[in-house]
């Protein structure tokens, strides 16, 4: 079964091991061994930032992209980057992994579109517009007096300029208006890259019934996320309690919303499954839940691409 997950924090977990770290074989749950072995098409590495401890979010986006070249180039017999549906295409016929380059931070903006653009023009190809503070662009879900303001007036170029750039916009960590407000202005699909159901898991970070309906008529998919705190309330993330969300969201918003989106390395560590190499342990249980193989298909990474070559430039 082929894989396209949307999110993860890997290049943040080497970045803070310095030099000891690497993609291709790591004690993370992501690396490139790991990846081949779940076939993996394509992984979305996030380049994180936090706004209160890691001095301008500018500097560190840059140097976090900077890092994530590095180990693409050290590493380019098995993971090359993709910026849209037609490189993926091409890597995965080269059978190499594609990487997309993301950024976690709309505040790496600084509040101007040049350089979104010159984002862009780096290989960016996904911005998660807030993470958990307010910035420039709008305000997270984070923090209970935010969920009811939306975007700002810089927010709404972004849309803009995202849609015309051809980039997706990723609207996990938002507040509630600011996703409603991406459902009005966005001209292509839009992604939550890492959310679940907040019907079966109330916390904020999770879609409502209404959102995974709206993102299902704009033709977007939201990415099952692997953290414990936002599937139920055990104390490991597990698979069970994966299928029970999708089951939910298909129910809500049809099968061609869901993707998957991990969140490793940026979650809890107490997961059933543990790292990208055990994907087939989620395939197995919807399988065993009467997921059918297209059903699976969709899920597992056709709905991913789909919005992938609608979307990306």
């Amino acid at each position: 079964m082929n894989i396209i997950d949307l999110h993860c924090d890997t290049i943040l977990r080497i970045m803070k091991q310095g030099e000891t770290a690497g993609l291709y074989r790591n004690k993370f749950s992501v690396d490139i061994e790991k990846l081949l072995a779940s076939r993996v098409q394509a992984q979305f590495f996030a380049m994180f930032i936090n706004l209160r401890k890691d001095g301008p979010p500018l500097t560190r986006a840059l140097n976090m992209i900077d890092r994530f070249y590095r180990e693409i180039e050290d590493n380019c017999q098995y993971i090359v980057l993709a910026k849209n549906g037609d490189e993926l295409e091409q890597n995965r016929a080269a059978g190499k992994i594609s990487a997309f380059l993301t950024i976690e931070e709309g505040g790496a903006l600084q509040g101007d579109l040049v350089n979104l653009r010159t984002f862009y023009r780096l290989g960016v190809r996904l911005i998660t517009l807030t993470w958990n503070y307010p910035n420039e662009i709008g305000y997270p879900n984070s923090e209970p007096d935010c969920r009811n303001q939306g975007l700002t007036p810089f927010g709404r170029e972004v849309v803009a300029e995202m849609n015309r750039l051809g980039m997706l916009i990723d609207v996990s960590h938002l507040s509630d208006q600011g996703f409603y407000d991406v459902a009005a202005l966005s001209v292509k699909p839009f992604v939550a890259s890492h959310s679940n159901a907040r019907a079966l898991t109330g916390h904020p970070r999770n879609l409502t019934d209404d959102m995974i309906k709206l993102l299902a008529e704009k033709g977007g998919v939201m990415g099952l996320n692997f953290e414990k705190t936002f599937l139920g309330s055990d104390s490991v993330s597990r698979v069970a309690d994966m299928v029970e969300h999708l089951k939910h969201i298909r129910k809500v918003g049809g099968i061609d919303v869901i993707a998957i989106g991990s969140d490793f390395d940026g979650i809890s560590e107490e997961l059933e499954l543990s790292h990208a190499g055990e994907m087939y342990k989620l395939v197995d249980a919807l399988r065993e839940n009467g997921f059918g193989q297209d059903a699976i298909e969709k899920i597992c990474w056709g709905n991913a691409l789909r919005v992938i070559k609608d979307t990306l430039r």
